[in-house]
């Protein structure tokens, strides 16, 4: 990797963590590329340079942690939900702060709903309807269902609507799911 790399890395790193801030500052629309390039330290012709605005930038971030997410979840396609779950958590609690603020501030109805086509997407091939417990059901309802509890599940353990640590919540969804599913 070259020094110039190496150098767009650190400031598109710069970028995004000075938005995460403001973000847990104060309103989306209330934030100007002035005030990231600020707090980033670089210049406003830097923020253009890789991103078109401050919506391209909240999308290519969202995007970000959505791919990192899957990534996790092929990894983890031989486990069972209680294993799986647990990676997913210890993902959350390395970026705290980007998912605390994405479902606690205003720019949240955007990443929930990629998060939860996301998390139905994922759960597709686990659905059954066919046979066993869930015989006849629609798989709509299932997966909409699923996914909807997933993402409050998320939601609350990052907003402290849950006091549990995050083993606990991941283990617990986990035996909800095997249960379920």
């Amino acid at each position: 990797m070259s020094m110039v790399d190496r150098r767009i890395l650190k400031s598109q790193e710069a970028i995004k963590n000075a938005f995460i801030e403001l973000m847990s500052e104060k309103s989306f629309d209330q934030i100007t590329i002035q005030d990231i390039a600020d707090r980033a330290n670089v210049g406003r012709r830097t923020i253009y340079h890789h991103y078109m605005d401050k919506f391209d930038l909240l999308d290519k971030l969202i995007e970000e942690h959505i791919n990192e997410l899957r990534k996790l979840c092929e990894s983890a396609s031989e486990m069972d939900f209680v294993e799986g779950n647990l990676i997913w958590f210890e993902y959350f609690e390395g970026n705290y702060s980007f998912f605390s603020t994405m479902l606690a501030s205003s720019g949240a109805p955007s990443f929930r709903n990629r998060f939860l086509e996301f998390v139905i997407e994922e759960l597709k091939d686990e659905v059954d309807i066919s046979e066993g417990k869930n015989q006849g059901l629609s798989k709509d309802v299932i997966l909409k269902f699923f996914g909807t509890a997933i993402v409050g599940i998320v939601e609350s353990y990052f907003t402290n609507g849950i006091p549990e640590p995050a083993q606990v919540v991941a283990e617990q969804v986990g035996i909800l799911l095997e249960r379920n599913l």
